[in-house]
């Protein structure tokens, strides 16, 4: 028995289209890649990602606070966005939380630095 095959229209897809653009993409896909991007779009955040990521293992949030010049308040508001869109670990010590980078944040910001060297080139 022969493959079944598809005429393509004029344009060379079978909807007439000149290229062969795909009509859907998963939405769920979508949604987590904007969530997590939109949690680094943030000077702030993005700026706790850097310095958490150049320390040497976890980091004490005492310490994040006078680093970014914010209150306490808005980092621990950008911890949390970071660690719910899984850029950033958190455990507690007594009183204090201590945070670290995840592998998706280390992926991302070694993709921009990529990124930034190739547009130096």
């Amino acid at each position: 028995m022969a493959p079944e095959t598809t005429e393509l229209a004029p344009g060379g897809t079978e909807d007439g289209a000149c290229c062969g653009v795909p009509t859907t993409v998963d939405e769920a896909v979508v949604l987590g890649d904007v969530r997590l991007l939109s949690a680094l779009g943030n000077d702030t955040r993005y700026e706790l990602v850097r310095l958490i990521s150049a320390a040497d293992g976890d980091v004490c949030v005492c310490d994040l606070h006078a680093a970014v010049g914010v209150s306490q308040s808005a980092v621990s508001q950008a911890l949390s966005r970071l660690s719910a869109a899984g850029l950033v670990s958190r455990r507690k010590e007594g009183s204090w939380r201590y945070y670290d980078t995840t592998a998706r944040a280390e992926a991302l910001l070694a993709t921009l630095d990529d990124v930034r060297e190739d547009e130096a080139r």
